[in-house]
């Protein structure tokens, strides 16, 4: 499947400690126009959340200091980013791992190391430009 809507603009985030894993997420994305914040760790992640304000977020599941699922699982208690797309990388592929990942929130689930088309294809089936504050609040309040 072809990638199937224009992913140009977006601001996606990937969290990785792997330095090899975000250059290469920082091309494959780049590339195709998006616009790439990265983060080194879950803390280098939350910190770096609200400045960004993410359409995507891709976060790696075994990292130091603060993992991947305890990352996600604080993205998704934030008012303001709870609804973010995120989807989890692992050079792991067990259905554990899976399951874990869809309980703390995450929409999806890739495997490392990834091609450019899987990761394009995530970006275009998940991520959803932030819609301006004013839309948001109107669209949740349909009065």
């Amino acid at each position: 499947m072809s990638q199937a809507r224009d992913i140009t603009g977006l601001t996606v985030m990937v969290i990785d400690d792997s330095n090899t894993i975000r250059r290469s997420a920082e091309i494959f994305l780049g590339q195709a126009g998006c616009r790439v914040v990265l983060a080194e760790d879950g803390f280098d992640a939350l910190a770096k959340v609200a400045d960004h304000a993410p359409d995507l977020i891709f976060c790696d599941i075994l990292m130091p200091r603060l993992d991947g699922y305890q990352t996600c699982a604080l993205i998704r208690r934030s008012p303001r980013f709870g609804r973010t797309p995120l989807v989890m990388l692992s050079s792991k592929d067990g259905l554990f791992d899976r399951a874990r990942g869809r309980i703390v929130g995450s929409q999806q689930y890739l495997t490392k190391p990834f091609t450019k088309d899987t990761l394009l294809k995530a970006v275009a089936e998940h991520a959803q430009p932030a819609a301006p504050a004013s839309a948001a609040a109107s669209a949740a309040d349909p009065a």
